[in-house]
């Protein structure tokens, strides 16, 4: 009988630990959501022209043609962690930024512009004289 009394205190006691650890995890998880990076488009603009990201990449992100062709960035499907990873190591041409430059808050706040500008248009959606 004691056994049997000490082996369901164990589960019982195991049984708390682990839900102890599940909401711990959760707790974290929740966390690790928060700080996620949330953009403001606003300032976003306002960083993306001041900085002259439209110099190569358009007013509106429709690309454009500096030495080669640069990318549509309207409606810009990286996610924010790999948009910011991306501009601090920039290949070619364009120009890397560091978090001393630019911080974290600030990419994320472009990439909310970005990502808030119409995407590219199809052709049928042009004018009917463009389409002669």
């Amino acid at each position: 009988m004691f056994a049997r009394d000490l082996t369901a205190s164990v589960n019982r006691l195991c049984m708390v630990a682990l839900l102890v650890a599940l909401s711990a995890a959760g707790s974290l998880m929740a966390a690790r959501a928060d700080d996620a990076l949330v953009g403001d488009p606003v300032n976003g603009k306002r960083i993306y022209l001041a900085d002259g990201c439209f110099e190569c990449h358009g007013r509106a992100g429709q690309g454009g043609n500096f030495n080669y062709p640069t990318p549509v960035l309207a409606q810009i499907e990286l996610p924010v962690e790999s948009f910011i990873a991306f501009i601090r190591e920039a290949p070619n041409d364009m120009p890397s930024f560091s978090a001393d430059v630019l911080s974290d808050k600030e990419a994320a706040d472009i990439h909310a512009f970005l990502s808030s500008l119409p995407g590219p248009k199809s052709g049928k959606d042009l004018p009917p004289i463009l389409n002669q």
